[in-house]
């Protein structure tokens, strides 16, 4: 299942640690952040509630830029 979600990011090169932060998050499938359009869009993997695993990836990405936010 994919979801997209909306970010709020400083940078380019914050979004880009995001995006990796999110990818080594246990239940993400894959994980794209365009900077850009500030959103966010998650693969999860088969059987993962999204709102569980989303909760994991906005604290991981919160010890990469502590301002940033995912709108879930």
């Amino acid at each position: 299942m994919k979801k997209t979600y909306k970010i709020d990011v400083d940078c380019a090169n914050c979004a880009n640690k995001m995006e990796e932060a999110a990818k080594k998050t246990a239940g993400v499938k894959n994980a794209t952040v365009n900077f850009m359009a500030l959103k966010m869009v998650v693969e999860f993997e088969e059987g993962q509630d999204p709102k569980d695993v989303m909760t994991v990836v906005r604290k991981n990405c919160r010890k990469i830029e502590d301002d940033c936010e995912i709108y879930f």
